[in-house]
């Protein structure tokens, strides 16, 4: 994991607001959306851990990345189970299930319950959260 972010609401989103971009701000601090089919690992392929792009925890694997059709990339397990938590969500009139990186509350996505086996979850993730580190060849 990265350096620990600063205690103090103010100087911590001051170091965010300087280190990430203003999308990934947006998405991972006030939980927006990114639009579907624009984030940079939506089509991506690429074998690797997909971490938290605030604090560097692990999140996912690219063994569990799979195609949902949805424009986002979506998962069908974290990589642990206590890297990924959840909370209801209960904005813009519907009842859905939010992730959120475990580690340091950053709004990742919304996990639903019509992914393939063995899990049956989509974990449909934002690209501003994530930070693919590909395997090496």
């Amino acid at each position: 994991m990265g350096a620990p972010l600063p205690a103090d609401p103010q100087e911590r989103e001051k170091e965010l607001r300087a280190r990430l971009s203003p999308t990934e701000f947006e998405v991972t601090q006030c939980s927006a959306t990114e639009r579907a089919f624009t984030g940079k690992y939506w089509d991506c392929h690429d074998d690797g851990t997909y971490h938290c792009i605030v604090c560097d925890t692990e999140l996912f694997s690219s063994d569990t990345k799979f195609d949902s059709g949805t424009g986002w990339p979506s998962f069908f397990d974290p990589l642990t189970n206590d890297a990924v938590a959840t909370k209801v969500d209960t904005t813009y009139g519907m009842v859905r299930t939010e992730a959120l990186c475990a580690n340091c509350g950053a709004h990742l996505g919304h996990v639903f319950d019509d992914g393939p086996g063995p899990t049956g979850l989509r974990y449909c993730m934002n690209s501003a959260s994530l930070d693919l580190r590909r395997t090496e060849d």
